[in-house]
């Protein structure tokens, strides 16, 4: 059992987990609020989660290190662009604990970032650098430093490739595939995905609702995590094919299934290259 007492004016709050005393502040000289702190607290212990008092201990400068850490032994590429994103992100959180970075708070950090400039590209790089900080803290760190990631809102970006293929090409092309192909080259052009990048491409990479693809760290090419607004003719394209999966006996966890629509698609290069001679 917990117990309550002062501290000059203050109440404090006494419990434990595991054998373990843990003793806080309620910050206040109420007896309430003491109490529903010591009942939250309790509640916690007995649903099995770590007392809240240790993540909110954690600030943004932790979650850094460990996400650059992270970056330096495993050796990732991009490790000097994630640098540069957190160098950036540095001067709006710098100090600041974790469980006060709210969305709220990540909106006026990509208010700032516009207003000096910054690309919708490089300011989606730089959220992709922060959410990851959350999820190492959250997912890969024991104990865990965080309980939960923020919602991070990402920005439009223009990411069709030019250079690769004339419009008219790309039409000529699409028209020229079998139909369980022609949504795969959409995407592609659209977007400028690597083939492998979508013949991957599953479902829980996909937000319908707020109409955005996340490629998380490590599934791109360059390791680099990247996220796509998906315009009107995409998002349909992408409803068309959730309504087909649903009609298939075996949900295949892929965007852009075979032919059969239960596995990665296979022969794309065979058939590309003989439509294309």
């Amino acid at each position: 059992m917990g117990s309550i007492y002062r501290r000059g004016n203050k109440y404090w709050i006494k419990y434990y987990r595991r054998g373990r005393a843990y003793r806080e502040s309620s910050g206040s000289t109420s007896k309430m609020v003491a109490t529903h702190l010591l009942k939250l607290r309790e509640g916690e212990i007995a649903q099995g989660k770590i007392p809240s008092i240790n993540f909110e201990k954690v600030t943004f400068d932790e979650l850094a290190h460990d996400l650059l850490q992270d970056y330096r032994i495993t050796g990732k590429k991009s490790l000097d662009r994630t640098e540069r994103s957190v160098n950036h992100l540095k001067k709006h959180f710098e100090g600041v604990r974790a469980p006060q970075i709210t969305t709220s708070l990540i909106k006026q950090y990509i208010q700032v970032r516009q207003e000096d400039g910054a690309k919708n590209s490089t300011i989606n790089r730089e959220l992709a650098a922060l959410k990851r900080m959350f999820n190492i803290g959250r997912l890969e760190t024991t104990p865990p430093k965080v309980n939960k990631t923020p919602y991070i809102p990402s920005l439009k970006e223009n990411n069709v490739r030019k250079g690769f293929f004339e419009h008219a090409d790309f039409l000529a092309l699409r028209d020229a595939m079998p139909g369980y192909l022609k949504a795969f080259i959409t995407f592609g052009y659209k977007t400028g995905c690597r083939v492998k990048e979508i013949k991957r491409l599953t479902w829980q990479r996909i937000d319908r609702q707020h109409r955005i693809v996340r490629l998380e760290y490590g599934e791109t090419k360059n390791e680099d995590g990247r996220t796509f607004y998906l315009d009107d003719e995409m998002i349909a394209m992408i409803e068309e094919q959730w309504n087909k999966r649903l009609k298939t006996k075996k949900l295949s966890p892929y965007v852009f299934p075979n032919k059969r629509g239960t596995g990665q698609i296979k022969d794309f290069y065979k058939i590309g290259k003989e439509k294309c001679g």
